[in-house]
């Protein structure tokens, strides 16, 4: 429909609200309206799983189901009725229902491409709204009046003299070429994430083809409506200014992040300690990396820290750690039986590699009696070495009980000469 169509419309559907055969209107499309209803429910009958499962051709369609079977029933139902009636809430139901349909294509297509996206279902209803309110300013014929009000307000950006029409075309086109961008840059990230390659290289290549993407959709979207990207250059100043004064640990962090990415200094997986902090590296992103310890508490570290501080890699080039667990025996125990039974405690649980074998050390004589070591490796240290370490020494403490080996505790003689007297 054109303007004119649209205002005639809108004149009928005034002017029927003073007719009684609006009640029968009425009726006839709100019958129409519940059967849809009712066809949409059939359909979606059997219930779908998560959306990265739905089939694109069987999730559109029970997407559009609503607008689609409404509008073939108002488009039926018409023809059938304005013999009888008027039908220009009909003719005004048509077009309503058919910016509803592509509503929901188009937020189908980016559900589908933006997997897990949060922010989809608030921004769906913001767009909804200021669809249905542009298609009632152009039904009411006031949308020429509100361009004009819109083409009124001008300021200037730089050489270039802008409306703030201009901007909200601007910013439309950009929103359409981000999008479009995304959603490329989603499809490039499900094919990396399907070839063989290393995990920092396929995280580089995502994160560098989505900055390229939406900087060509920028660099696309603004001369669409005829906005000179040379009037970006304030806002650039601007933004380098930002940086020179209060945003350099910011900068650091993101250049800092893909320096990470790019030497496979870090990579998901490997068990790291900088500071105080020691966890499995869960995910590295461009600002920060996430370290997931054995209890489940996430620290989030900058990657500045990561470049400019030393950081223990305990499965840089190989994931087996050694570990070792100190014991004391008395001096009148069977040093050879004693380090035989550490060894078979370690041995015995599961961790522990049989390659290299553990082995026990004498590393030192002490006050209260001899000290002795079993080392062992693991090739799992992201679990943790508490557990580990609290069974193998439950498992020294029971073998030697049970082989009558001591284990000391520290004592003090004190011993008093005759003559002397204590004060």
């Amino acid at each position: 429909m054109n303007r004119t169509d649209f205002a005639s419309v809108w004149h009928a559907v005034l002017s029927d609200l003073r007719e009684p055969d609006l009640v029968w209107q009425l009726a006839a499309l709100a019958a129409c309206l519940v059967l849809a209803k009712l066809g949409e429910r059939l359909l979606r009958g059997r219930p779908l799983g998560e959306v990265s499962h739905w089939e694109l051709g069987q999730g559109l369609l029970k997407r559009l189901a609503f607008p689609v079977f409404a509008l073939v029933l108002v488009g039926a139902a018409r023809p059938l009725l304005q013999h009888l009636v008027h039908t220009s809430l009909f003719s005004l139901a048509l077009p309503l229902l058919t910016s509803l349909a592509i509503i929901r294509l188009v937020f189908y297509v980016l559900r589908y491409s933006f997997l897990g996206a949060s922010w989809l279902g608030q921004f769906e209803r913001v767009f909804a709204a200021l669809v249905w309110a542009v298609v009632a300013l152009h039904i009411t014929g006031l949308l020429p009046d509100v361009i004009t009000a819109l083409e009124a307000v001008s300021f200037s950006a730089g050489k270039q003299k802008l409306t703030l029409w201009h901007v909200l075309q601007g910013i439309a086109a950009l929103l359409v070429t981000v999008f479009v961008a995304l959603w490329l840059a989603g499809a490039i990230e499900r094919r990396l994430d399907a070839a063989t390659m290393d995990s920092n290289l396929r995280v580089v290549l995502a994160r560098m083809s989505k900055a390229l993407l939406i900087l060509l959709g920028v660099l696309i979207g603004l001369p669409m409506v005829g906005i000179d990207l040379t009037t970006l250059s304030v806002f650039g100043g601007a933004l380098g200014v930002g940086l020179g004064l209060g945003l350099q640990r910011i900068a650091s962090n993101y250049v800092s992040g893909f320096i990470i990415l790019l030497d496979n200094s870090i990579r998901l997986g490997n068990v790291i300690s900088v500071g105080n902090d020691r966890g499995e590296v869960t995910r590295i992103t461009t600002r920060y990396t996430v370290l997931k310890d054995v209890s489940g508490v996430e620290a989030i570290v900058p990657n500045e820290m990561l470049v400019g501080s030393v950081v223990r890699n305990e499965s840089f080039s190989n994931p087996q750690v050694r570990m070792t667990v100190p014991v004391q025996i008395s001096y009148q125990s069977d040093l050879e039986k004693a380090m035989a039974l550490l060894v078979a405690a370690a041995a015995a649980q599961p961790r522990v590699l049989a390659d290299p074998a553990p082995t026990a050390l004498l590393t030192g004589f002490g006050d209260s009696g001899i000290n002795l070591e079993v080392a062992f490796w693991v090739a799992d240290p992201e679990k943790g070495a508490s557990l580990l370490r609290s069974d193998i020494n439950l498992a020294i403490w029971q073998a030697l009980r049970e082989a009558g080996v001591e284990i000391p505790y520290p004592q003090r003689e004190v011993r008093l000469r005759s003559g002397e007297s204590l004060v």
